[in-house]
Order: C-alpha cells, then sequence, then structure tokens
C-alpha cells in the first residue's frame, strides 16, 4: 500500500484535526496566561513603561499624532480621539470584567455577609477619605485646585494582585482576601465617584435612553433568559454610545452592565453568567484593554524640569502624597481602629504588619487614578501631565514599599512553615 504523503501545510493548517487542536490549545493556553494576576500587572507596567519611553524619544512627536488621531464613526454621532477611544471604549470592558467581579461578591462573596467583610470594607471607606483629605490640604495650603482630590482614591486592583502575586507567594490567603475585597469596595466608591462628580452637562434623553437599554438587558437576560451574544453584543454597543451622549462617563455603562449579569445559575448550568462571561472577557480586559488605555494614559514629558516642578505644584505633591501615605494611613488606621472599638476582628492567619502592607499595596492607584486625572484637569493639558507624573509616582513608591514590607513577612511565614515541617 503506497504511503500516504502529508498535506501541505496550507491545507493542513486549514483542515488537519491535529493542527486544530494544537491552536486551540495556544489559544487557551493564552487566554489562561493572561487571566493570571501576575501578568496583567506585568502588561500594565510594560504599556506604562512604553508609553514613557515613547513620549519622551525622538519617536514622541509621532505618538503624539496617534493619541491625538481622531476615528470618526458618524452615524453614532461619535467623533473621539484614540487616547479617548482607549478611556472610554476599551475601558469599559474593564469596568464590565470588574462589575461581574463586584456582582459575585455581593452575592455569593465575602460582599455577601456583612459581619465577615466589615473590617476591608470600613478599611476601603478610610483609604479613600484619607488620600482626599490629604490632597484638599495639599491644594489648599499651595493654592492648588481642587479638582483632583478624587485622584488618589482609586485602587488598581490587576496592578495590586499583580504585585502581591508576585511578593507574597508564602503570604497567607487572608491577605488576599482582605486586598480583593477592599479593591472592590473601593472600585465601587470609585465608580459612583466618576458616575456622580465628573459628569458633564446631562443628556436627559440619552440617559434615559441608556437606563431604559440596561432595563432591556436586565429583562432578557434576568427574567426571560434569552441567550446569544448577537443579542448582547449590539445591545450593550447602543447602551455605551447613549450612555457616553448622556454626559455620564461612558464606563458606567460597563459596570452597570456586568452587575445586571446573574450571579447564581440555574439549574442545568455549571457556571452564573457573571461568572462565565468575566471568566471569557478578562484576558481582553487585562490583555488589551487596560494595556492600551495606559499606552496613551501614562505617556507624559519627562525631564528633571518636571520632576523638579512635580514637587513644587500641590496638585502633584497631593496627589503622590495621597496615594503613598494617605492610602497607607487611611486603610491601616480605619482597620486598626475598627478592630479597637467594635465587634469586628482580623483573620487569625494574617497580622498587623500584613495589613500595613497590603495598606501600602492599595496605594498603587495607576488605571482608575490616570482617568480621574483625565476627567478632572481635562482643561489643564502641562497640569494634568504632572498630576498624571504624581500618580505614577505615588504608585511606583506604593508598590516597592508594600513589595519590601510583604516580601519579608512571607519570609517569616516560609520560616516557620519549615520549622513545624522539620519539627
Amino acid at each position: 500500500m503506497p504511503r500516504r504523503r502529508p498535506l501541505p501545510v496550507f491545507l493542513r493548517l486549514r483542515s488537519d484535526p491535529e493542527s486544530d487542536a494544537a491552536r486551540e490549545r495556544d489559544r487557551r493556553s493564552v487566554a489562561e496566561y493572561l487571566r493570571l494576576e501576575t501578568t496583567g500587572g506585568m502588561l500594565l507596567l510594560a504599556a506604562a513603561a512604553l508609553a514613557l519611553v515613547l513620549v519622551n524619544s525622538p519617536l514622541g512627536d509621532a505618538y503624539e499624532d496617534v493619541r491625538e488621531h481622531h476615528l470618526a464613526v458618524p452615524f453614532l454621532g461619535l467623533d473621539l480621539s484614540v487616547g479617548h477611544w482607549a478611556s472610554d471604549g476599551l475601558l469599559a470592558v474593564f469596568f464590565f470584567v470588574a462589575g461581574t467581579e463586584l456582582k459575585r461578591e455581593l452575592t455569593v462573596g465575602e460582599l455577601r455577609r456583612p459581619a465577615a467583610a466589615v473590617l476591608p470594607i470600613v478599611a476601603a471607606v478610610g483609604g479613600m477619605v484619607v488620600p482626599a483629605v490629604v490632597y484638599t490640604v495639599f491644594a489648599t495650603a499651595g493654592g492648588g485646585r481642587l479638582d483632583g482630590w478624587a485622584v488618589p482614591m482609586a485602587t488598581d486592583i490587576a496592578f495590586a494582585l499583580g504585585v502581591l502575586a508576585v511578593v507574597g507567594r508564602n503570604l497567607p490567603s487572608a491577605l488576599r482576601t482582605f486586598l480583593l475585597t477592599l479593591a472592590i469596595v473601593d472600585d465601587l466608591i470609585a465608580i459612583t465617584v466618576i458616575a456622580v462628580f465628573f459628569s458633564s452637562a446631562l443628556d436627559m434623553a440619552a440617559l434615559g435612553g441608556a437606563v431604559a437599554g440596561l432595563a432591556l438587558f436586565w429583562l432578557l437576560h434576568a427574567r426571560l433568559r434569552v441567550r446569544g451574544w448577537y443579542v448582547y453584543v449590539p445591545l450593550a454597543l447602543a447602551i455605551w454610545t447613549l450612555m457616553y451622549h448622556s454626559g455620564v462617563h461612558a464606563t458606567i455603562a460597563g459596570v452597570a452592565m456586568g452587575l445586571l449579569l446573574r450571579a447564581k445559575p440555574d439549574p442545568g448550568e455549571d457556571d452564573a453568567p457573571a461568572e462565565r462571561v468575566g471568566h471569557l472577557l478578562h484576558p481582553l480586559s487585562a490583555g488589551l484593554a487596560v494595556p492600551v488605555f495606559a499606552l496613551f494614559a501614562a505617556g507624559v514629558h519627562v525631564s528633571g524640569g518636571t520632576l523638579s516642578e512635580l514637587v513644587r505644584q500641590p496638585e502633584s505633591l497631593g496627589v503622590l502624597c495621597g496615594l503613598f501615605l494617605g492610602k497607607t494611613v487611611g486603610v491601616f488606621g480605619a482597620a486598626w481602629l475598627t478592630e479597637r472599638f467594635t465587634g469586628a476582628r482580623l483573620s487569625p492567619d494574617i497580622g498587623w504588619l500584613d495589613v500595613l502592607g497590603g495598606a501600602m499595596l492599595a496605594g498603587v492607584g495607576f488605571t482608575v487614578s490616570l482617568l480621574v486625572t483625565e476627567l478632572a484637569f481635562a482643561d489643564a493639558g502641562m497640569l494634568q501631565a504632572e498630576v498624571k507624573m504624581g500618580v505614577l509616582l505615588g504608585s511606583v513608591v506604593s508598590a516597592l514599599g508594600a513589595a519590601l514590607i510583604l516580601t519579608a513577612r512571607g519570609r517569616r511565614y516560609q520560616r516557620l512553615d519549615d520549622g513545624q515541617a522539620t519539627s
């Protein structure tokens, strides 16, 4: 019997079952890699570093041209720059995934039981109030603008948990739960702040249309149990467009739809839609939406003059100190006072030095802080760049300080484990 000749490569790529299976395995491997917290943090950091390199290189003018280049969708009334498409459009995917996480935590997670979550919830509130106060003090004392009070309030979940995953391998899992709960509450408050304080003049007709679209989304999904991405993707785009035209920041549409997904599975469902869809879109959020936003948001000119001006400007100095000092004092102080004067108790698996490291890690503002900076200082380009530099430096200093503390704590836990293993 003659030996069968292998198919040509171009035919094998199209029809060979083994090749199809291999490509599917590769696709799943890439998706799983993007779901890792360390991956999201590294991509975010790499994109921000690339932005800083590009804008401060001979390619700086080309970078600015790309960021300011407008892409229009006339029949939807949209004409946005590439930078705005990233912050208003792509970042809506990030907020959608955050919305699914919020829904799961509120329905079946830690936030379902307020008694168990009271400590990180109060810590999150303290970690947002104190940085806002620190910024306000600096801005008032230095005669600066108060518009940026909300910039140092936010914690970047992807970056913070990415750092924790790298340096906290030997730390108790209770610390991650504490930080995750804190970051989720932080996100919820930050989203509310954006919706209430950073919305332009409202177009009530467009806002009413967006609300009607969300109601239809809920009816189709939660009541009628309609399935099919071809129904929800066009509806989601319509809701996002109406939300953008309403004057409310368009990313609110993303978190609203995420919160509307069911977090409990129906009989016969392996996973609830909130978990399934969030899991599906997480690689898109971590691998594309957030890094592209960082690429266009973190591009600020850095020079000796810029750095010296940063410490003179009350706005940028207030943001830097708000993220590093305000977050640390706010989170740690609120948690300690809550345990001291109420019946709430810290998990017995972690100590107060662990909480101190986690509080410092909460000072990594990055994604949402950069977004709020663009909203708060939209009319002041130079000041916006200086405040963004304050966000970057505050986040880096917070991450480094937390890494030192948590690495030392991880080594201590490792020694304790090794001692128990040998005894």
